[in-house]
C-alpha cells in the first residue's frame, strides 16, 4: 500500500513538474513570438533598421522610443525609407536647429537666431513629410504593375500570401521592401487584415486603401478578385495619368509658395550688407521685433495660403 502511494505521489509530482515546464515554454514562445512580430513591425517600439552599419547615438535612441515623439518619428522615418533611427534623427535635428540659430545671429541679429532655430525644427518636420509624400508617390506609380502580378498569379491558382510574397522579389523598392515587410509579418503568423492594414496606415493614399479594402475583402469572402484585380489594374493605370498631368500643371504654383520666403530672406541679406548693422538696430526696440515678427508671419501665411492653392486631391 505503502509503494502504491509512493508511486502515486511520484507521479502526480512529476506531472506537476511537466506541466509548470509546458506552461514555462508556452509562456517564452508566445513572448518571443510577440517579439518578433514587434521587430518585424514599423510601429513597434522594437523595430530596428536592417543591419549594414553601424549606428550611433543608441542610448538616445533607447530613451527615445518610449515617448510619445519617439514613436512618432519612427512612424514618419518607416514610411520615408530613411536609413536613420529616431534617435539618430533626433541628434542631427538638434544640431541643424542650433547650426541655423548660431548663423543667424551672426549673419542678421540675434533676434532671428530663435526664429531660425525654430524654422529648423519645422523643416526637418517638412523634410519628413516631403520624403513621405514622396515615397508614397513612387509607390502609387508601382500599383498598377502589383496589381497585374497579384491578378496573375491568383488567376494561376496561387493563394494571396504566395502572390505577396511573389510580388515583393519582382517589384522593386519602394514596393518590394514593404511588401517584403508584409510577408515577414504573415511568415510569423500575423493576419493579411492586419499586415495589409499597418501598410495602408504607413503609405496612406486612396490607390492603396482601395486596394487593400479589395484583397482583405476577397481573402474574407472569396469571390472573383482576379477580375476585381483586372479592373482595378485599369482604373490605377488611368489614376496615374491623371495625377501626372495634374503635377505638370501645379508645378509653377508651387515654385512661386517656396520663391516667397527665399525672396524675403534675400531682401533682409541685402539690407543688413548695405547697412551693416541696420537689422540689429531694427530690431533693438519692442516695435522693430513686433514689426519683424509680423513681416515673418505674412511670409509664412502666403507660402502656406499659396501651397494649399496648388494641393488638388485626385
Amino acid at each position: 500500500m505503502d509503494r502504491i502511494a509512493l508511486i502515486t505521489l511520484g507521479g502526480t509530482l512529476l506531472a506537476g513538474a511537466l506541466a509548470v515546464a509546458g506552461v514555462q515554454a508556452f509562456a517564452s514562445g508566445r513572448a518571443q513570438r510577440e517579439a518578433l512580430i514587434d521587430r518585424l513591425s514599423t510601429t513597434g517600439e522594437g523595430f530596428e533598421l536592417p543591419a549594414g552599419r553601424r549606428r550611433h547615438f543608441t542610448a538616445v535612441d533607447r530613451r527615445l522610443r518610449r515617448t510619445r515623439l519617439g514613436r512618432r518619428i519612427q512612424l514618419k522615418l518607416a514610411a520615408t525609407g530613411l536609413d536613420l533611427s529616431p534617435g539618430e534623427f533626433f541628434v542631427y535635428v538638434l544640431a541643424a536647429a542650433a547650426g541655423l540659430w548660431f548663423v543667424a545671429a551672426s549673419l542678421l541679429a540675434p533676434f532671428f537666431g530663435p526664429i531660425a532655430g525654430f524654422l529648423g525644427l519645422f523643416a526637418a518636420n517638412a523634410f519628413l513629410n516631403w520624403q513621405r509624400q514622396k515615397r508614397i508617390e513612387a509607390f502609387i506609380g508601382q500599383l498598377p504593375e502589383l496589381s497585374r502580378i497579384l491578378a496573375n498569379a491568383t488567376s494561376a491558382g496561387l493563394a494571396l500570401r504566395t502572390a505577396l510574397s511573389m510580388a515583393a522579389e519582382e517589384l522593386e523598392a519602394p514596393a518590394g521592401d514593404e511588401l517584403t515587410v508584409v510577408t515577414n509579418q504573415l511568415a510569423v503568423g500575423r493576419s493579411i487584415d492586419d499586415a495589409l492594414g499597418e501598410l495602408a496606415e504607413r503609405l496612406p493614399s486612396r490607390e492603396l486603401v482601395v486596394l487593400v479594402t479589395t484583397l482583405v475583402l476577397s481573402n474574407r469572402a472569396g469571390g472573383t478578385i482576379v477580375s476585381s484585380l483586372r479592373n482595378l489594374t485599369t482604373t490605377l493605370e488611368e489614376r496615374k495619368e491623371t495625377r501626372r498631368e495634374v503635377r505638370t500643371m501645379l508645378a509653377e504654383v508651387n515654385a512661386t509658395a517656396y520663391t516667397i520666403p527665399i525672396l524675403g530672406v534675400g531682401a533682409m541679406l541685402m539690407m543688413n550688407s548695405m547697412s551693416p548693422g541696420a537689422l540689429d538696430k531694427v530690431t533693438g526696440s519692442p516695435v522693430g521685433q513686433i514689426a519683424m515678427l509680423v513681416a515673418v508671419g505674412l511670409f509664412a501665411i502666403g507660402f502656406a495660403v499659396i501651397r494649399r492653392l496648388g494641393k488638388i486631391e485626385v
